[in-house]
């Protein structure tokens, strides 16, 4: 299991590096930074064992060899050389800082563009497995987790490595038995760090889990307050979110319990190597084996080279709650595309034509199927109404026009051209879709009426969408009329008020194929009679379909289609409809006064 752990995290990073080769450059100059940097880091502590060396030694020091005669010029040459090593530290200090934060950045918007991308070009089954407070959190949060490696934890990683090496050949150039001596705890440090690495490695990712989780608690009680409000479940929901947030704490200690025992086993390994340098150092210097100025240089690297592994356990810790990030963000990423267009496409669909469902069958994953060989064809200009018992598939097939979902069998075609042969974009471009469950973005009212239109379009067009919706004088009621903030999902609306901005909305794409789903079941009765005049006009010159449960919208539709179990069990006008005595005949009278008269007699028996 630990070892398995441990091939999941490089296998990440190896999938980040993977992923962000075009950004080779900036890995390599920041690398080369860090280890520029950590060079002249680590030459002042050179530079005060000389300079010990200077006070002992005087005319016969090192720095004498090098043409510097008295003590004071040796001190000066070192304090003009400790200069000029200072600025190079600082200046490398600057290259790397910006280098490594410039390439975080880079990263950071990269890998939340991308996978905003490829979200948005799932199918809705992949979202049916999902919550929108996971898909934020991946987005989000783990996106900036791996930011913060990169900003920090890559240099660090680095440093101390470049530490190993140049303290290293110090050590061996100046005493190999010191040397042997004071790198013994090293390989304990990296047998550590390797250890506790595989052991948080899947805390961490049950810590990222537990963090999606809460997150999606808290949107969807956000998004749901007026629902938990009027059902009074605060204190429920609080109690859920505690749990929630408890679980996320828990799961933190568990890693945080594991990294945290690492400090303390490099604090011994580090008191032992330095005790190691200094008192054999110590000796060899009393029997005249080392050089004094040497010996300083040695006592002050130990701890150079032993001290920053300190930090290294930070590093780790934070190189794993990166790559447990990553895995998730390149998981999104990497989720391949059910619905994708073909390299032979067409770039334009024959909307003029008819649309033909042609023996078409689906199931939604792990349901039994919806639809069942459904066939029809809708000449172009006619309207046509899909109506049904609820679960009846009549969204469905709707959805799978659209291409939410791919057919199971059979196939969709628009003028003898099967759909998926047409170029997704042309042929959502073409359809327009008003549903139920209105979605409205925060913004003002004519944004979102002009919503989905590249070109830029004149205020005038806006108010006449919005008359033929019969919304216009409401929003001429509202306080900054058009350019009224509606707030998110427009919750300053009220139901039927929504319905009608995307009813214009839908209006103003001017599509050839409008879909009208349950789109007034909010508004009053006065203000559907309206809206259905309008769109006596609207309709003139596109198909139409509308699915409705309350009959009375539709009967002037050219055909209205009754579907029963995902099939088609009944098809003519509204009086052939009732003529048959079927279903449609059925739905009718249960919403018409003899309807209601036949349940309440049945009520009083």
């Amino acid at each position: 299991m630990s070892a398995l752990s441990k091939n999941e995290s490089f296998h990440s990073l190896k999938r980040l590096l993977s992923y962000s080769s075009r950004h080779r450059r900036q890995y390599w100059l920041g690398s080369l930074y860090s280890f520029l940097n950590k060079l002249f880091d680590v030459a002042p502590e050179i530079l005060i064992g000389i300079a010990i060396d200077v006070v002992v030694s005087q005319k016969t020091s090192f720095v004498a060899r090098l043409g510097f005669e008295t003590p004071q010029e040796q001190l000066f040459f070192l304090a003009g050389l400790t200069l000029v090593i200072w600025v190079c530290e600082s200046l490398f200090e600057y290259l790397l800082l910006v280098t490594w934060r410039d390439l975080a950045q880079s990263i950071q918007h990269e890998l939340r563009q991308a996978g905003y991308t490829h979200l948005q070009k799932l199918d809705m089954g992949y979202f049916e497995n999902q919550t929108s407070g996971q898909l934020v959190s991946i987005l989000n949060d783990d996106v900036n987790q791996l930011e913060r490696f990169l900003n920090v934890g890559a240099n660090s990683i680095i440093q101390v490595f470049s530490t190993l090496i140049l303290v290293g050949g110090v050590f061996f150039a100046i005493s190999p038995l010191i040397a042997v001596v004071s790198f013994v705890p090293i390989p304990i440090i990296l047998w550590g760090a390797f250890y506790f690495q595989r052991r948080a490695a899947p805390l961490y990712k049950s810590v990222r889990e537990k963090a999606g989780t809460l997150s999606s608690r808290l949107s969807n009680n956000i998004t749901g307050i007026a629902t938990i409000q009027s059902f009074t479940m605060e204190e429920r929901e609080a109690q859920a979110l505690e749990s929630d947030s408890h679980d996320y704490q828990v799961a933190n200690a568990s890693a945080i319990r594991v990294s945290s025992a690492f400090i303390p086993l490099i604090r011994m390994a580090i008191l032992f190597g330095f005790l190691c340098t200094f008192i054999i150092g110590g000796l060899m210097a009393l029997r005249g084996e080392l050089n004094i100025g040497l010996y300083g240089v040695l006592v002050f690297l130990t701890q150079r080279l032993l001290w920053p592994m300190t930090g290294f356990a930070e590093t780790v810790d934070l190189f794993e709650r990166a790559m447990a990030s990553t895995n998730r963000v390149l998981n999104i990423i990497e989720t391949p595309l059910r619905i994708v267009d073909k390299p032979e496409a067409l770039a334009s669909a024959p909307f003029n034509q008819p649309l033909t469902f042609d023996h078409v069958s689906f199931s939604y994953q792990g349901r039994d199927q919806t639809i069942r060989d459904f066939s029809y064809e809708i000449p172009f200009g006619r309207t046509v109404a899909l109506v049904g018992p609820t679960g009846s598939g009549k969204s469905t097939l709707v959805k799978l026009l659209l291409r939410f979902y791919e057919v199971g069998s059979g196939a969709i075609s628009i003028g003898g051209t099967d759909i998926r042969d047409i170029q997704l974009k042309s042929l959502r471009q073409g359809i327009g879709y008003v549903g139920q469950d209105v979605y409205l973005f925060s913004g003002t009212i004519a944004d979102n009426i002009a919503y989905g239109l590249n070109r830029k379009l004149s205020r005038e067009a806006v108010i006449q969408a919005a008359k033929l919706a019969h919304a216009h004088e409401f929003i001429l009621g509202l306080p900054e009329g058009y350019d009224t903030i509606i707030g998110e999902r427009g919750q300053k609306l009220s139901g039927g008020q929504r319905q009608r901005v995307s009813i214009a909305r839908a209006i103003l794409k001017d599509p050839p194929v409008l879909i009208l789903d349950e789109a007034t079941s909010a508004v009053d009765n006065e203000t559907e009679t309206l809206i259905q005049k309008s769109l006596e006009q609207i309709r003139k010159g596109r198909t139409m379909i509308i699915i409705a449960h309350r009959l009375s919208t539709i009967v002037g539709a050219d055909d209205i289609l009754v579907l029963d179990q995902g099939q088609l069990k009944e098809r003519g006008s509204h009086e052939d409809l009732l003529a048959k005595r079927g279903l449609y005949a059925q739905l009718w009278n249960l919403q018409t006064h003899e309807g209601r008269e036949a349940y309440q007699e049945a009520d009083r028996i």
